[in-house]
């Protein structure tokens, strides 16, 4: 029997009940929903979201070594290690000048493979890259300008709020606390993006700026630009219609990587190389930077010291929280047809394990890496063009490119962690050492370009921007009735960002993730006063697919529904929901949302893909998906996540 074709409208996105659990479990199920409504919010079950993420992944982790037999695994390796060692380089630079040199080049290095070797190895969510942010370092040597005047061992110090943070981490983990990403939306992925981008792009100016007024500070000028102009170039001929096909790959693949490296030494060529230009400074292979061991003196801290360090902690730990899962959110968002479970509860506990080391050897902490990760598993995608049809079936003569499946697998993540090990070795750091500042300039430029360019925010302002009559009729964002609604709705995202950004140029700075983190109830309880629910469901979307969402209860729908209301997540009742294995989860208790808020288990809505099937060259569906923080698939959510998935109870 069709089990869609009795069930109400409003009851499309809900996850269909099988027919064992209808029948002999009917009964029970009212007396199973009021036990649990009489319980407090607070209600928790300790280990719960661990343990259901480890019996989701576990059946899959023989596949994700035997799958990385493809050819995308190559190029993603190498992409990945540029974009995570180049950027990590700049910032030890950052670290090295404003932290008395007590973070270096191989601090940094270690700290990527740190977390690279970890995540590849044990994650849930292998293709999500850990390493040096930019908000990390604005922490670190913020707490080095509170600190450094009260005498206190700076990298002491810094080891205890590793250690504290790995607590407060296991307390979150433990307590399913990922449980609430179901309210992340795009408002607040958006706009910490736009944040990071600003991010590497203010780093870019000040390289160049701390290089004074001589001639090596205009050639340098001059590289960076260079390197931006260059890499761009290759990324948009890498997506282009332009060449053969495996020009294109190759452009699109190693690109950026080469522009690198032939502008480290085009700084040598004719009259350049009489112009003496800053470089990296970097150490002793496989040494800490400074005259120390690697494990930090943190036990010869003072009590008063150690429980100073506390509050830097929760700081760090409400920042890590959000950045690293909002990197895995936008790393498996619902433009990439992945097939394979998430796992957020047991990556926080990694990820606490992870900063308590780091801590205790004197390295920066590491964590997911916005937009490195989105990058990793954008590189891992299998695409073919697809032409474009008008509303009659006809060829319009224009293609898009869509997205087939992605390469999972934690070879890539592993490779490119083991490579940047290499690089710590003799060799390698007198390679580091010739890369002029400039580059490093360009680097910052072109990927925090990149990374506005895609950023929903930006889509939002182009839109505005653009002539009404020019405006293709497919566009999104044409369904909002009151383009007043639009304005407001960007102001408000724009707010956000510069109270986010300016704090972080005071000595407040360290304070700057419960501003990130306040924009969640921002978006859950204020918004929803201003705007309907129909704008707010054209403005802002889920950050992840429902798929992806499943292990934290499934995405937010923002409005109350006549359905389900009931958020279900790993402390809600989850009916029939299983594992690859089809093992069914247990029972669960109901979290209430706040406010009424409704949450729907949606699992491959056909009617949200149908949005994004709209006609134009691939820049313009890129540009009209970024509106909505999603990108065209040919395929439905269901459909793309079905094949290659093993049934579970509720597919059968």
């Amino acid at each position: 029997m069709d089990g869609t074709s009795a069930r109400a409208p409003g009851e499309a996105n809900v996850l269909p009940m099988t027919e064992q659990q209808a029948t002999p479990a009917s009964a029970q199920t009212p007396r199973r929903e009021t036990k649990t409504r009489d319980e407090s919010w607070w209600h928790i079950h300790p280990f719960r979201g661990m343990i259901n993420d480890i019996r989701q992944r576990a059946p899959y982790y023989l596949s994700d070594w035997t799958d990385a037999w493809d050819y995308r695994v190559v190029p993603a390796t190498v992409y990945m290690y540029f974009a995570n060692i180049l950027p990590a380089l700049a910032f030890s630079l950052d670290m090295f000048q404003n932290t008395a040199s007590n973070y270096g080049v191989n601090e940094v290095l270690l700290a990527s493979v740190l977390g690279s070797v970890v995540f590849a190895l044990v994650a849930a969510q292998p293709l999500v890259i850990v390493g040096v942010t930019g908000p990390i370092t604005v922490f670190n040597y913020t707490v080095y300008d509170i600190m450094h005047p009260t005498g206190v061992d700076y990298l002491g110090f810094m080891g205890w709020i590793g250690i504290w943070s790995l607590i407060l981490h296991w307390i979150l983990a433990i307590t399913n606390s990922c449980n609430w990403l179901r309210w992340v939306t795009r408002f607040p992925c958006d706009i910490f993006g736009f944040y990071v981008a600003c991010i590497y792009l203010q780093k870019g100016v000040q390289v160049l700026e701390r290089l004074g007024h001589g001639p090596d500070f205009y050639l340098s000028i001059v590289v960076a630009l260079l390197v931006f102009i260059v890499a761009y170039i290759c990324s948009e001929l890498g997506t282009s219609s332009l060449f053969r096909h495996w020009v294109r790959v190759f452009l699109k693949d190693y690109g950026t990587p080469l522009t690198l490296v032939f502008f480290t030494g085009f700084v040598h060529f004719g009259r350049m190389q009489e112009v003496s230009l800053q470089k990296l400074p970097t150490g002793i292979a496989f040494e800490p930077t400074s005259d120390r061991s690697w494990v930090v003196r943190f036990w010869k801290l003072s009590v008063g010291d150690v429980f100073i360090a506390l509050p830097f902690a929760v700081l760090l730990t409400i920042l890590f929280w959000f950045d690293h899962n909002v990197s895995s959110l936008i790393a498996q968002g619902s433009e990439f047809p992945l097939r394979k479970p998430a796992g957020f509860h047991w990556d926080l506990f990694l990820l606490g394990l992870t900063t308590g080391v780091a801590g205790i050897l004197g390295l920066p902490f590491p964590n997911g890496l916005i937009p490195q990760a989105p990058f990793h598993t954008e590189s891992l995608c299998v695409t073919k063009p697809v032409k474009q049809l008008d509303e009659k079936g006809e060829d319009k003569g224009d293609f898009t490119f869509e997205a087939t499946h992605v390469v999972e697998q934690r070879v890539s993540n592993l490779a490119q962690g083991l490579l940047t090990l290499g690089t710590m070795t003799g060799p390698l750091l007198v390679v580091l050492h010739l890369i002029p500042h400039g580059v490093l300039a360009g680097l910052f430029f072109i990927m925090g370009f990149q990374a506005l360019e895609a950023n929903g925010i930006t889509a939002k302002l182009m839109f505005l921007a653009r002539d009404r009559n020019l405006t293709p009729a497919a566009a999104p964002l044409r369904a909002v009735k009151r383009r007043a609604a639009i304005w407001w709705f960007v102001a408000v995202e724009l707010l956000g960002f510069a109270a986010t950004f300016a704090i972080t140029q005071t000595v407040a700075a360290v304070g700057f993730p419960v501003f990130i983190l306040a924009l969640i109830p921002i978006r859950a309880v204020l918004l929803p006063r201003f705007f309907s629910q129909e704008e707010l469901a054209l403005l802002d979307a889920p950050t992840a697919s429902d798929f992806t969402m499943e292990g934290i209860g499934g995405a937010w729908g923002g409005a109350t529904s006549s359905g389900d209301t009931t958020p279900r997540g790993d402390d809600g009742p989850a009916q029939g929901r299983a594992g690859p294995g089809g093992v069914v989860d247990g029972d669960r208790d109901v979290s209430p949302a706040p406010g009424g808020a409704g949450f729907r288990r949606r699992r491959g809505s056909s009617n949200r893909d149908s949005v994004f099937a709209s006609p134009g060259s691939p820049r313009k569906s890129q540009e009209d998906m970024a509106e909505l923080g999603r990108m065209p698939s040919g395929q439905s959510t269901a459909t793309r996540r079905g094949t290659g998935r093993r049934p579970s109870m509720t597919q059968r």
